[in-house]
């Protein structure tokens, strides 16, 4: 027995690492492309760069961990079924149970790493990635300028650039919002043209061919519209570079979210946000379990050569609907329809139960 047990482990830890490593660099090849688009385009340091993008690792090992579990497993045993050596296995009078039982030590192994990575490490890294992105647009303002996306970084100001090419804008609308709930200022132009100011957390803007709105000297609760040719402005960002940056919920460890929680609770702040994400990082650390559990049935429901690709495709399906499912319960729970202590499990419930009865039926037969 423990000669097949080795066995079976070793056949499940290739495609394991095998799907770990495919699926986070796939994830990974999205962020590399935004990255790459700063290191050309904007003239972003490398080593920043190269910080910014390790610390993505962590964040999508917290999704791709999991995946990989689910994926190892089913390959594993799908070839197995498929190669008639699970029937060799049951003829020889093994008991079904006796492969299970180190597959679910192992899932716990995984389900409790996974519960210190997102504690512990997935925090950090989140957070420490907002800090050198802003840092990044301290040292670099003009990397802040992307397309297609309202920027909020410059003090005073939102922009929206739909395309920018070098230092070329093209279709640029400047919102400065007003104290004292007067009318939002808007100023538009059809081109651009931006150049930083060295050693200052500034940018010098020439909008091209647009309008402005001024204040009305008769009334000065109104703007009238001012056409233009070249209007030059600055985007200061020094004032966002002096701020300091607060943790968010999902850059807060569990002691850091009860403790901010306590202390929002005492001034008669909305929690949810935090209950919520303190919730998440418990149920989903049991993720790596509940896909194991759930892999090994439905990997060994036919020994089809042709059918291995479809289990896979099935365990996919399964995997997703848990993941929506998760997600479709955080949304209640930021709306506050249902307490996030109760809510979260919701996901969890079901994939234990669904792992159980398929466990069930398999060992039954």
């Amino acid at each position: 027995m423990r000669v097949l047990r080795n066995y079976i482990l070793f056949e499940c830890i290739v495609p394991f690492f095998l799907a770990l490593g495919v699926l986070t660099s796939v994830f990974l090849l999205g962020n590399l492309i935004q990255l790459a688009n700063l290191v050309i385009n904007k003239g972003v340091s490398l080593s920043i760069i190269g910080k910014v993008f390790l610390m993505s690792v962590p964040l999508l090992l917290g999704y791709t961990l999991p995946l990989a579990c689910l994926v190892g497993i089913t390959l594993a045993f799908s070839r197995l079924s498929s190669d008639n050596e699970i029937i060799a296995i049951r003829a020889s009078g093994i008991y079904l149970l006796k492969l299970l039982l180190p597959l679910l030590f192992i899932g716990i192994i995984f389900s409790l790493f996974l519960f210190i990575l997102s504690d512990r490490i997935i925090p950090y890294s989140y957070h420490q990635q907002r800090v050198m992105l802003k840092t990044l647009g301290s040292r670099n303002p003009t990397a802040l300028l992307e397309p297609g996306v309202f920027i909020k970084s410059f003090e005073k100001q939102i922009l929206f650039i739909h395309r920018i090419d070098d230092n070329k804008l093209y279709n640029v609308t400047i919102y400065q919002p007003q104290p004292n709930d007067k009318p939002t200022r808007t100023i538009t132009a059809k081109q651009g043209e931006f150049s930083p100011v060295p050693g200052k957390d500034q940018i010098i803007l020439k909008l091209i061919d647009g309008t402005s709105d001024e204040p009305d000297l008769q009334n000065p609760n109104n703007f009238y519209k001012l056409s233009f040719q070249t209007f030059f402005m600055t985007l200061d960002l020094s004032a966002e570079s002096k701020r300091e940056i607060g943790k968010k919920p999902k850059g807060m460890s569990l002691s850091e979210i009860a403790t901010e929680h306590a202390r929002l609770e005492k001034l008669l702040v909305k929690t949810a946000p935090l209950e919520t994400e303190y919730w998440r990082k418990i149920t989903w650390s049991f993720s790596p379990l509940i896909f194991i559990a759930l892999g090994f049935p439905v990997s060994i429901i036919t020994n089809k050569r042709d059918k291995r690709a479809k289990n896979v495709f099935i365990v996919i399906l399964l995997a997703m609907t848990y993941y929506l499912l998760s997600l479709g319960c955080e949304a209640l729970s930021l709306q506050q329809v249902a307490p996030a202590n109760l809510i979260m499990w919701v996901p969890n419930i079901i994939g234990f139960t669904a792992a159980f009865l398929l466990n069930y039926r398999l060992l039954r037969m």
